[in-house]
């Protein structure tokens, strides 16, 4: 598990728990959100992809449950 920085106007990081099948995404905002469920080959096309940002809203954006992870303070 290590925290792949990309290359976005909209998304600052990404990880991926291959076991658990869990995305957590960092967006530019701050904000953290938890996906479940999502396969291991989306999270590498979302790597892959020209623009993550579109990859990541119609690929993975309400197509799996997902939970905000709160701030850390």
């Amino acid at each position: 598990m290590s925290t792949i920085n990309l290359n976005s106007t909209s998304i600052t990081a990404a990880v991926y728990l291959d076991k658990q099948a869990v995305l957590e995404v960092e967006f530019r905002s701050g904000a953290v959100y938890c996906y479940f469920d999502v396969p291991a080959a989306t999270y590498k096309t979302l790597l892959l992809a020209e623009s993550k940002g579109a990859y990541f809203n119609h690929y993975i954006r309400n197509r799996f449950a997902y939970a905000k992870i709160p701030a850390r303070t």
